[in-house]
């Protein structure tokens, strides 16, 4: 696999020295060298935090809230909008919020609700989505909207935030975070000059105000398998490893080559085989941890250096978990991908017209943006994404 790094400007990665913990002197060395020259260390030359290996928390420094969305500078947002805008074409990559009915992992159901502001003579219509808390209010027709389920902003199509995941047996998130040091609960706000920062540290709000801007690239998982007319060699509702050989083997069957700063798209089947399937079997997708099993990248040490090394700026796919679940004891890569690296994890992502374009322009690259919601402090959040030809 080519990787290709572009010239960046020179922005804050290469400024800081490293301090996670258990740096070796060689280690240190070497980091810091690349580190001054420009060039982002590999994921051996990173240092281990206890036993994790790749610790990224140095690479922008101890106040960075970013992650790998630094990645994201003006000319690389600029360089992809440049050449992968071309024929004005563009997908909206967002499964209606309303999807899942029958959300994974104990999330709510979705609740959206269209009610009469003044009443059903009156051509005024609201909408009402609950994500975060209810309200001491009511509906026209009496309803207590505490009445109502809420919606988790990551039952349907989502950013996984660096607050969602960290390290759990050293309780820190991203870069050495204590969990105990952040806030829980609701946060009542009426001044914006007046937020307490610390008190919204890694919160989904840094992404929001940057964006996710750039080069998009499609891994078609499921076209690989199944272009020819043969049968998806697995189950994207079971437990399937997908390997660092196989999304290898799909770049360059698609001549992708991989540049600093991608945002990596990987379709799998979970919205395709949802389409297809009955109302209870998706009902039967809400059984418990028992019936949650889907595909998802495989965790093993070869894709955590596949996805630094590649120093993608994000990572996204249509299933419920990017990486296959269950995960085998102890083997987690939120933890690595949020919680040393700082990359956001999308999921539920819906791919499937993206597909059908890319397959019809013959381009698997195109210009991404995302644009989460501004929660302050927030976990998580919808994407609000889009992919431009």
């Amino acid at each position: 696999m080519t990787i290709r790094e572009p010239h960046y400007s020179t922005r804050k990665w290469y400024i800081y020295l490293p301090t996670c913990r258990y740096f070796s002197n060689h280690t240190a060395t070497v980091m810091t060298s690349r580190l001054k020259t420009g060039v982002l260390p590999t994921f051996d030359e990173l240092p281990s935090f206890h036993d994790f290996k790749g610790c990224a928390w140095d690479v922008w420094g101890k106040d960075d809230e970013l992650g790998t969305i630094n990645l994201l500078t003006p000319e690389v947002v600029a360089q992809a909008a440049q050449e992968e805008i071309r024929l004005g074409r563009t997908v909206s990559l967002n499964w209606p919020i309303h999807f899942p009915s029958r959300p994974v992992f104990g999330r709510k159901i979705p609740s959206i609700t269209t009610f009469g502001k003044y009443g059903p003579t009156i051509p005024v219509r609201d909408d009402i989505i609950h994500i975060v808390c209810p309200l001491p209010a009511r509906l026209t027709d009496g309803t207590s909207l505490n009445a109502l389920n809420l919606q988790n902003t990551q039952s349907g199509s989502q950013w996984d935030g660096l607050k969602h995941y960290g390290l759990t047996e050293h309780n820190v998130f991203y870069n050495n975070t204590p969990a105990e040091t952040l806030s829980e609960g609701e946060m009542e706000l009426h001044d914006p000059s007046e937020i307490d920062y610390s008190k919204v540290k890694l919160g989904m709000h840094n992404w929001a105000n940057h964006g996710i801007c750039g080069r998009g690239v499609l891994l078609d998982v499921v076209r690989y398998y199944t272009a020819n007319g043969e049968t998806l060699p697995y189950d994207p509702w079971t437990t399937h490893p997908i390997t660092v050989a196989e999304l290898e083997a799909i770049a360059k069957k698609q001549g992708v080559e991989f540049r600093q700063g991608d945002i990596l798209l990987l379709r799998v089947g979970f919205i395709q085989k949802y389409y297809a399937s009955t109302n209870e079997a998706k009902a039967d997708l809400r059984g418990g941890s028992e019936k949650e099993t889907f595909a998802g990248i495989e965790q093993s040490e070869d894709m955590k250096r596949f996805l630094w090394n590649n120093h993608f700026a994000a990572i996204a796919s249509d299933q419920p978990s990017l990486e296959r679940w269950p995960t085998p004891m102890g083997t987690q890569l939120h933890q690595t991908i949020l919680g040393l690296y700082g990359m956001p994890i999308g999921e539920f992502f819906d791919l499937e017209a993206l597909s059908e374009l890319c397959q019809e322009t013959g381009r698997y690259t195109f210009f991404f943006t995302s644009w989460p919601l501004n929660i302050l402090g927030g976990a998580a959040s919808p994407p609000n994404a889009a992919a431009y030809f």
